[in-house]
């Protein structure tokens, strides 16, 4: 918009300056749109806990610095090792501290966050609560109410914030509805409506907060049968004012008695217009009081509460504020001005009640001034910008709901400066023309020289002795007259002029001076103004006009002071009076009143006094302390309360006491007397205390509960007291410092202690001191002299046994008195690399002025180093920032003072802790090495980093087959802290790998280490890869394979035993052996195919008696699936002799350890192929014809299970089948099994064998048959992990324990096809193991566990 060139406003095409190279530009910056992402809010917290405090503020130029205020103060001011500041701005205090203890936390807190260089924004205000201690108690013990009448029980509770208030009947817990006939008020009382009998009882208030819970004694309420006399109308609970945030419930109170019971209606408004209040959000509570929902703006206002029984009518009134939090309607915005000119930034906010508004600047508030002025609606007008003025500006509005805040920058531009041959010329003969006392009016003439056409003049003026500037500028390009209004009468200004074209502005004339003249138009000072409290908190002041009726008066402003603190506040005012409001109870203020018009403030009739009304103290009084002095007295001792809040002239103290278990007393005492003397007590008794401050307007808060107990005994006194636990001295030139601690024996009386001294003798001089002294200071002491002092205790029996202790005093200097070190030494920690140490010379007094020089040295180590070297410092300043240290390492700070050529101490140590951050070097030793007999697996170690710079919490592995790869396509595996070893399974052979490691801690990640280079081994044998069973010791037959078919030893299974050399004595050995081996495998063979057809003969007599099987186990998805029943099946057995077996031997259950997971599925004539191998590879001497009975642990099944039909296949053992593949689905660890007699039928699986078959190619038909008649084997999802087994185990079903029913499924062999290392010529001449299937009948209904026989061997 164009600003009004009368004015003097720059308008604009004022700022319209030219871009173009020749010209010249200015390089414009951006908004740094500083905000707070995150603000702290309200926090109510335990005395005790931990306050969390939550800021976080962003901008587009990096990220911000973080601080907190509390109170208005920097919290990096004052030091206090329970604050915590985190790396993202929560503030954390523990250890949460009240208000009536020394500087509670209690308070309001800001984040202020800022850009260094750019300016700074302070968040909302967050108001912390602490919990203070809940009060409860109740107006009367005894309650009488008539049948059907309205009684109220009061609890009156104390605490901050208000409790939670539940009542009890006879000690239990009442449930009330909101529309039955007892209610609780939000006051905590308890109502009933239309008494009942059966109302009659005990009760008694529960106040609970999260910090502690407080009960109320009984009140019996008595229930009086109705006499029907009529009873007039009586209050029971007047309505009082009520305040309810915007949206929430409110509720008014009121109830009364009498007879006949009365109605209650409740009206708002005027009484003579009022209309009832009819609307769903307003409901009666109880039959009397009225409940608000949701209150909105409009419902403020006042209500009546009218109480009809049809004889007569009560009523009384009350008001609702609703209160609602400040809303922004007009939000400053971020702007660019020119120095010297005048800015107004908008801010418009609306709020119930209206909020106040205040500016801050870079986080520091705004005090109105001649130059920075807020205006009525909240606006902030900037007068004669400078330089400095630049930064965030915040309008901050707060009322009794909360307070808000908005920012926005202003940025200052460099104009575009020109070549001056451009520009116009000085403008020549500034004079003025016309001077009054606000304002003066300016001619000149043109340039000389004005290089083009004048666009206007800017005329600048400030106050002498002032640089800031203000500017006026007219469009006109003629000089014509200006005049610059808005000064102050008698105050000399200077001037200047400037004429600027199309370029910009040109060269300057030269200052004037001017003087304005005395006012002589403003008001004269206000008649009869007068100024009274109305209250604790407020005041009202009044005044008439001033006498000259010829001066116009646009207003009033009033300033108040309070006088102890001299903070200054100010008000305008239309009227004739001003109510002041949130004042300072019993405090003392100056009012001046000044009325103002265009020419501005009119003179001050004098300042007037006022001092608030006094109230109830706001705290307890202080330090209270309990001393027993005998075993039936005890003394009691206090401070006042502090003296802000005592809020008035104290007049007296009440301490109520009690015994516990009893009833409770009180004592009133005077205010000068500070301390009171309890006599007449119960032996061995406890007793509480608890003191409170009184004005004569009562009582205020009591203190806590202090407690103290009597003894049964008074102190010994028959005999004298022990010696003192310890004597310490400290020598100085002229005196020496002892302290000392009391006897050990606390039975014995101690009436004082004597302080003997003296060179080479103890007893040379004596010294008494009280019982409750603990130090002492022997003075006027010789120097460089040995000293002997000694100290005993004494009571009215006698003197003690002494303690000796010997001192030599320090040599005398030129001064006797010697340089006190540093007090009060603190370090905080702020980064991982620096400390801030802090501390205090009490040496120096803060108005002391030394003409000698005064430094301190701070030194540090690391706090337990053995190798006792520290660094040091020198500073002349109270603190100092030590850098350079390590992260997450513990230092020990000491300062010495040095003033002159003396030197004092060292002081006490303290301790600080730096900061973690992330690790900044990698972990160190990263070895990669290949896991015996396991191609696939990689072992790598390695050792913590050098630099951890904090607890590290884990690693993280990355590998990968490709180098060059980014580092987020690596293979990444997480490892615990705990670990410094990790294998990687499931590497592809014969590949190099690149392994490289990082740690992390709690503040990031470490670098990573450097590519460390593994290649796996070559992988040739098949187990090796899908299984990675481990070592097995090697067969013969494998040596005899890879002699005949394979063209190197180097091709034989990694981590297995080489064959030998070749030559023809071992080939001959070889082969002997492997041909003795074949024989004796025959002839064994035969035997087995014996016993076997003997077993199918008893089969076919079972299988004449039982039914054939209908289902099968599906032992992948654990279902039950119809199988057809063909002829030629395995026989089924329904009894074994299992019941009465007397060999059965404990069985292990569960596959063994080394059977791991197969990533490729197994199809194919499986049953062939793995009864063949097996029974080769087993090793003879452990073939025995004796069957072993395994049990297999099923869930209770309903009665009548259907028939289960399964295909076992022999135990495949990792030492006796090195060929064999577990199940894929086996990766459940099983639980040991025991063996026991089972009642019911067994499953008895029989293998048999038939010599020189061989193995068919698989097809796809016999892969069909073979899924018809075997249980196909699928690769698990979840595949089994497990790790080599150290002995043999009997191999059982892999058993799912989430499924209902247990599996008892066999492992399978992969197809021919998928055995690289044997030929198919080889395993064509081995014999085949037939196998035969086995089906369970009908069992029992009860059955917990299946018992299946499966044999050791073929035959036998």
């Amino acid at each position: 918009r164009r600003r009004n060139p009368s004015r003097g406003e720059l308008p604009q095409s004022r700022i319209s300056f030219s871009l173009s190279p020749s010209a010249g530009s200015e390089t414009l910056r951006g908004f740094a749109d500083l905000r707070f992402v995150l603000e702290p809010s309200d926090t109510t917290v335990m005395r005790g806990g931990l306050l969390q405090l939550d800021c976080q503020a962003r901008s587009v130029q990096g990220a911000p610095l973080v601080a907190w205020r509390k109170d208005g103060v920097l919290l990096s001011a004052l030091v206090d090792e329970r604050r915590q500041q985190l790396n993202n701005g929560t503030l954390l205090v523990r250890e949460v501290i009240h208000s009536r203890h020394h500087q509670g936390d209690e308070g309001g807190y800001q984040c202020l966050a800022w850009l260094e260089g750019v300016g700074a924004i302070v968040s909302r205000t967050a108001k912390v609560t602490v919990l203070g201690p809940v009060r409860v108690a109740v107006a009367m013990s005894t309650v009488s109410a008539y049948v059907g009448d309205t009684t109220l029980l009061r609890c009156d509770v104390i605490g901050e914030p208000t409790p939670v208030i539940r009542w009890q009947k006879d000690r239990r817990d009442i449930v009330l509805d909101p529309a039955g006939r007892a209610v609780a008020l939000p006051s905590g009382a308890l109502q009933f409506s239309r008494v009942q009998p059966s109302d009659a009882a005990a009760y008694r208030c529960l106040a609970e907060d999260p910090a502690e819970a407080r009960t109320s004694t009984d009140t019996v309420l008595r229930v009086l049968p109705e006499s029907r006399q009529p009873r007039s109308l009586v209050f029971l609970q007047r309505p009082s004012p009520v305040a309810a945030l915007e949206g929430r419930d409110a509720v008014f109170e009121c109830s009364a008695s009498g007879y006949p019971a009365p109605s209650f209606l409740w009206t708002k408004g005027d009484p003579r217009c009022s209309a009832p209040c009819r609307s769903e959000r307003f409901a009666l509570l109880g039959g009397s009081n009225l409940l608000i929902r949701g209150v909105r703006l409009e419902d403020a206002g006042v209500y009546r509460c009218t109480a009809l029984n049809g004889h007569r009518n009560i009523s009384a009134s009350c008001e609702l504020s609703v209160l609602a939090p400040p809303r922004f309607l007009k939000a400053p915005a971020n702007r660019y001005a020119y120095e010297s000119t005048d800015v107004e930034m908008e801010c418009a906010v609306t709020g119930s009640p209206p909020p106040t508004v205040r500016w801050a600047k870079n986080g520091d508030m705004v005090v109105p001034s001649d130059y920075f002025r807020i205006l009525d609606g909240g606006n902030l007008q900037i007068l004669g910008l400078v330089k400095s003025d630049e930064g965030f500006y915040q309008c901050m509005a707060e009322n009794a709901a909360g307070n808000a805040q908005v920012a926005a920058q202003l940025i200052l531009r460099e104009p575009v400066v020109p070549s001056s041959s451009a520009l116009p010329s000085a403008p020549c003969d500034l004079v003025p023309v016309l001077v009054s006392s606000r304002s003066v009016r300016l001619a000149w003439r043109p340039p000389e020289e004005t290089h083009g056409k004048v666009q206007g003049y800017t005329v600048y003026f400030s106050e002498e002795g002032i640089n800031r500037e203000r500017s006026v500028s007219t469009s006109h390009s003629a000089s014509s007259p200006l005049t610059v209004d808005g000064l102050k009468p008698e105050q000399p200004y200077v001037f200047r002029v400037v004429a600027y074209n199309d370029l910009g502005s040109g060269a300057s004339s030269a200052t004037i001076s001017v003087t304005t003249k005395p006012e002589s138009q403003v008001p004269g000072p206000v008649e009869h103004p007068q100024a009274e409290p109305l209250s604790p908190t407020s005041a009202l002041a009044s005044w008439d006009a001033p006498v000259s009726p010829d001066i116009p008066i646009l207003g009033y402003r009033l300033f108040w002071t309070e006088m102890a603190t001299g903070k200054e506040q100010s008000a305008e005012s239309a009227g004739h009076s001003y109510r002041f409001e949130g004042l300072r109870k019993f405090t003392q203020y100056k009012v001046r009143i000044l009325p103002y018009n265009q020419y501005g403030l009119g003179e001050s009739a004098g300042d007037l006094v006022l001092r608030t009304l006094s109230d109830v103290p706001s705290s307890a009084p202080q330090n209270i302390s309990l001393e027993v002095l005998s075993s039936r007295s005890i003394k009691v001792c206090w401070l006042p309360p502090p003296a802000d809040s005592q809020n008035g002239f104290i007049t007296g103290y009440s301490i109520r006491h009690r015994k516990t278990g009893r009833r409770g007393d009180h004592e009133t005492i005077e205010p000068n007397n500070l301390w009171y003397l309890f006599t007449g007590l119960d032996r061995g008794s406890q007793y509480s205390f608890q003191v409170s401050a009184m004005t004569v307007n009562g009582s205020g808060p009591p203190s806590e509960w202090h407690a103290a107990e009597t003894p049964e005994n008074d102190l010994d006194e028959s005999q004298v007291p022990d010696q003192p636990s310890s004597l310490h001295v400290r020598p100085l030139a002229t005196s020496i410092i002892v302290s000392w601690t009391p006897p050990l024996s606390h039975n014995i009386v101690v009436r004082g202690y004597i302080i003997g001294y003296g060179v080479g003798s103890p007893y040379a001089e004596t010294v008494r001191v009280d019982s409750k002294q603990r130090y002492y200071s022997i003075d006027n002491l010789e120097p460089s002299s040995h000293y002997v002092i000694s100290l005993k205790s004494f009571n009215n029996a006698g003197e003690g046994v002494p303690l000796y202790e010997s001192a030599v005093t320090r040599a005398a200097t030129e001064s006797s008195t010697p340089m006190i070190p540093p007090v009060g030494v603190q370090a905080l920690p702020l980064t991982p690399d620096s400390v801030r140490v802090s501390w205090a010379d009490n040496s120096i007094s803060k108005n002391q002025k030394s003409s000698e020089q005064c430094f301190y040295t701070v030194k540090w180590m690391v706090s337990y180093s053995t190798s006792g070297k520290y660094k040091t410092t020198d500073t002349t300043a109270l603190s100092h920032t030590v850098t350079g240290l390590k992260p997450n390492t513990m230092y020990e700070f000491a300062v010495m003072v040095t003033k002159g050529r003396k030197s004092s101490t060292w002081s006490m140590t303290t301790h600080a802790t730096t900061y973690e951050t992330a690790p900044s070097s990698a972990p160190k030793d990263l070895t990669v090495i290949s896991r015996e007999g396991k191609p696939r697996a990689a072992l790598i170690s390695w050792q913590p980093p050098a630099e951890a710079n904090g607890k590290i919490t884990g690693y993280i592995l990355f590998y990968t087959v490709d180098r060059n790869a980014p580092i987020d396509t690596w293979f990444m595996e997480a490892i615990g802290a705990d670990r410094l070893t990790h294998q990687v399974a499931d590497l592809s052979p014969d590949t190099t790998y690149h392994f490289r490691i990082q740690a992390k801690n709690s503040r990031g990640v470490g670098p990573l280490s450097e590519p460390v280079l593994f290649r796996t081994p070559k992988a040739e044998y098949p187990d090796k890869m899908a299984n990675d069973q481990g070592e097995r010791p090697w067969h013969p037959l494998h040596v005899l394979s890879y002699v005949f078919y394979n063209s190197s030893p180097a091709d034989l299974p990694m981590g297995h035993l080489h064959p030998p050399p070749k030559n023809g004595l071992l080939v001959i050995v070889v082969v002997s052996v492997g041909a003795l081996a074949v024989v004796t495998v025959v002839i064994v063979a035969l035997i087995c195919t014996r016993r076997s057809s003997d077993q199918q003969r008893k089969g076919r007599a079972a299988r004449r008696s039982c039914g054939p099987p209908d289902l099968w186990i599906h032992h992948e998805e654990m279902e039950l699936k119809s199988i057809e029943k063909p002829g030629g099946s395995a026989p089924s057995v329904c009894e074994s002799p299992i019941q009465s077996h007397p060999e059965i031997s404990p069985v292990g259950h569960g596959l063994s350890e080394s059977h791991t997971g197969s990533k490729s599925s197994h199809s194919g004539d499986g049953d062939d192929v793995s009864s063949s191998i097996a029974t080769l590879e087993h090793p003879l001497a452990a073939r025995r014809p004796t069957r072993t009975k395994l049990l297999m642990p099923m869930d209770p099944q309903p009665s009548n299970p259907a028939t289960v039909s399964a295909i076992p296949v022999p135990a495949l053992d990792s030492t006796q089948y090195p060929g064999a593949l577990p199940s894929p689905s086996c990766g459940f660890s099983h639980p040991p099994l025991t063996l026991r007699p089972m009642p019911f039928p067994s499953l008895t699986v029989e293998h048999g064998y038939t010599p020189g078959t061989s193995f068919p190619e698989p097809t796809e038909a016999s892969a069909s048959h073979s899924q018809q008649a075997t249980v196909t084997m699928s690769p698990s999802p979840e595949g089994c992990g497990a790790e080599e087994a150290t002995s043999r185990t009997v191999p059982t079903a892999c058993v799912r324990p989430t499924h209902p029913l247990r599996s008892f499924a066999g492992p399978l062999l992969p197809p021919t096809g998928k055995f690289p290392s044997l030929n198919q010529s080889v395993i064509s001449v081995l014999p085949k193991v037939l196998v035969k299937t086995a089906s369970l009948g009908q069992a029992a209904s009860q059955i917990a566990l299946l018992p299946v026989s499966v044999p050791t061997a073929p035959g036998g």
